[in-house]
């Protein structure tokens, strides 16, 4: 059976930084034979978690809960859940990934088991990591002290990965960008972002 990778691009903008990088780790995938995938956040109808906890009451032995809303989430979680790799792309905004990113982000509560009365904190439905992931964002001020001054996309992005299942085997920040309206990638980010994407799938192989 064939390793098969999904990425999640939580940008506003199509065909620019976070969107170009995405691409060409699916790429770095697919030439190393990986099926691959990309959803666009923007494209798709999910609604906002609003804290009920009803996916997390029941101990089932699937790897999530159910969520009461009805939306495009159930598909795109499935998709994930079925894949061997997930890339998960957002920029900074404002010290922390973008509003569409989050509201995915929030939306991963089924993948914790939480019932009522019965533990004060939520605990990981998934305990062996049986994936692989790659982080992907981007920021205006260099790499290095974006790492420093803004880790706090990094960081939600690798414990979302980690929520399903998934371990992140390379972090990719690329900075400074957005010097100006149509900036793009180098040549030289996109080798770096096309390398993790055939390293991902080496890794996943040689299990």
């Amino acid at each position: 059976m064939g390793v098969k990778v999904v990425g999640i691009v939580g940008s506003y903008r199509k065909g620019k930084t976070i969107d170009s990088a995405v691409s060409a780790v699916l790429e770095g995938a697919k030439a190393k034979g990986a099926e691959t995938k990309k959803i666009y956040l923007l494209d798709e109808h999910i609604e906002f978690c609003t804290n009920c906890r009803s996916c997390a009451q029941e101990k089932v032995e699937a790897r999530r809960g159910k969520c009461v809303h009805d939306d495009d989430m159930e598909g795109i979680l499935a998709e994930i859940d079925e894949a061997d790799a997930v890339v998960l792309g957002a920029p900074i905004n404002l010290g922390n990934v973008t509003a569409i990113m989050k509201r995915f982000l929030e939306r991963l509560a089924p993948y914790f088991y939480w019932p009522w009365g019965k533990a004060v904190a939520p605990v990981y439905r998934i305990k062996k990591l049986d994936k692989k992931a790659i982080t992907v964002t981007s920021s205006a001020c260099p790499a290095f002290i974006g790492r420093i001054l803004m880790p706090g996309a990094l960081n939600m992005m690798k414990k979302a990965a980690r929520l399903m299942g998934a371990k992140v085997v390379k972090s990719l920040y690329f900075g400074p960008v957005c010097g100006d309206k149509d900036s793009q990638l180098s040549e030289k980010a996109l080798l770096k972002a096309h390398r993790a994407g055939e390293e991902l799938v080496s890794k996943i192989q040689a299990r």
